[in-house]
């Protein structure tokens, strides 16, 4: 290894399903060691996680890392949103944690939304109408479930929260993060008093909001990770703020990452406020807006299906007359979270290649649909859609998305940006720049263009015209219970 032109930095991306750590040169943007380990959830009805295999897995991330993680001078966290840590007075948590994609919570959502004015007072207040995936909803389903474990908390924090904490002692988020919580009013960027008293969440439970560029605190003495005491801890943020600025992403900008989850979003100069609580009005990590829509079936779903099937994910085969909306963990956008997968059009010259690629084409159009909410009505439209996330490589999603799309297709050559984001940000609090201006110079977008060609658009009204069609079934078993 040739050594660094300038101070090691290190990002952290912790995912639903593992843990990645990057040591990065912050003059060059160079990745000169990385890591990862996996951590469990639960299957059933919920989903959860104990959050001290984050821990466990950040340590064996960075221990793969070898002596480069002893030289960074800075460390930044990047984490899956939404997730409700519950901590006790030890700082150990109370419970497994409730991760983002468990929508036991629904009709928490529904009465929460009811009680304090509807969605457009939601989304006024906090940028978004609450749904299953959100902090607050799983903090009332906790309420109602498990009132002992309420008793037992202490703290609660968000997933990054909980690492960077246990880095630093002291209880921090960022505005990115806390966005995505229910609880934080984005038109003030403070905890809102009225919906925390509403669940019954007493403000000194939460963490203080570090703002942009702000140092979280300092690496404390008694942990067994390999940094030096006083290595500085930048803010982190949610995973999807930490991808923005691992692409230092310009406002008007369309990114669609393809993971477990599937997401759409741009950086906003303009406070997002959508009713239809499609569009989620999260915050950015640096002082604007990331409005984003979210499917919870994406590459995992597809994966399944393929399975199913017996074939190889890139198996697919022109479709022909049939529909597969992959439903398999409920979903979000739409907001239908007791839904299940659905299958029409089925004849017996039907094939599996074709069945495959109608998953993909499900898949694909549901994140489509949201697109063009998410972006400013003065984006230019013919600006290349960035297209990451592990489902990026893949040239059946890279095809899918091409051709319902109808958009120019750029795939980012870098990879795990999450942890680069969390990298920039890190390199950010040494040189003073913004950690999009970090990540720019390291050109971190740079990546091929797949040319624009012309959009299916008969296949995007027939899975719109089967999903109306089916929506009585889709929405059964979504009532209070």
């Amino acid at each position: 290894m040739s050594a660094a032109e300038g101070p090691l930095v290190v990002g952290v991306d912790t995912s639903t399903q593992s843990t990645k750590a990057l040591v990065v040169d912050a003059a060059t943007g160079r990745v000169v060691a990385r890591g990862q380990a996996p951590h469990t959830v639960s299957s059933g009805a919920g989903r959860e996680s104990d959050p001290r295999q984050w821990w466990d897995a950040l340590s064996e991330a960075l221990r793969q890392c070898g002596d480069a993680a002893r030289e960074a001078a800075a460390v930044s966290i990047g984490g899956q949103q939404h997730g409700l840590v519950t901590l006790d007075a030890q700082g150990e948590p109370v419970r497994p944690a409730l991760l983002w994609n468990d929508v036991r919570s629904a009709p928490q959502a529904r009465r929460l939304i009811e009680e304090l004015g509807g969605p457009k007072a939601w989304a006024e207040r906090t940028g978004s109408v609450p749904g299953a995936s959100f902090t607050v909803t799983k903090w009332a389903w906790l309420a109602e479930h498990e009132p002992e474990a309420l008793r037992a908390t202490k703290a609660v924090r968000l997933p990054h929260d909980y690492l960077t904490e246990r880095l630093t002692g002291e209880g921090t988020t960022d505005r990115g993060d806390a966005s995505g919580t229910g609880w934080w009013a984005s038109a003030t960027e403070s905890y809102a008093d009225e919906i925390l008293a509403r669940v019954g969440l007493d403000p000194a439970l939460l963490p203080r909001v570090v703002r942009p560029g702000e140092v979280a605190g300092t690496v404390r003495d008694g942990h067994d990770l390999p940094f030096s005491k006083g290595t500085l801890v930048a803010p982190g943020t949610g995973d999807n703020a930490a991808a923005a600025l691992g692409l230092g992403l310009r406002p008007g900008t369309p990114v669609m990452s393809l993971g477990t989850s599937g997401t759409v979003y741009a950086v906003s100069k303009h406070r997002p406020t959508d009713p239809t609580g499609t569009v989620a009005g999260f915050a950015d990590a640096h002082g604007d807006w990331l409005p984003l829509a979210c499917t919870l079936n994406c590459t995992l779903a597809v994966d399944r299906i393929a399975a199913l099937l017996g074939l190889d994910r890139e198996a697919v085969e022109p479709v022909s007359g049939v529909t597969l909306l992959p439903y398999l963990d409920g979903e979000r956008t739409p907001n239908l979270p007791n839904a299940s997968g659905v299958l029409h059009g089925l004849r017996h010259d039907t094939t599996g290649g074709q069945l495959l690629q109608s998953a993909y084409d499900g898949a694909v159009q549901a994140l489509l649909g949201a697109l063009d909410l998410v972006l400013d009505q003065d984006a230019d439209r013919s600006t290349p859609l960035l297209l990451i996330g592990g489902g990026a490589q893949g040239t059946a999603w890279q095809q899918t998305v091409r051709r319902l799309s109808g958009r120019p297709v750029q795939v980012p050559e870098a990879k795990e940006l999450v942890a680069l984001g969390a990298a920039a940000q890190a390199a950010g609090l040494l040189t003073g720049e913004d950690p999009g201006a970090v990540a720019r110079r390291w050109n971190t977008a740079a990546g091929p263009v797949l040319e624009a060609v012309e959009r299916d658009d008969e296949t995007l009204a027939r899975i719109a015209g089967v999903l109306s069609d089916a929506a009585p079934l889709l929405e059964r078993g979504t009532s209070e219970g």
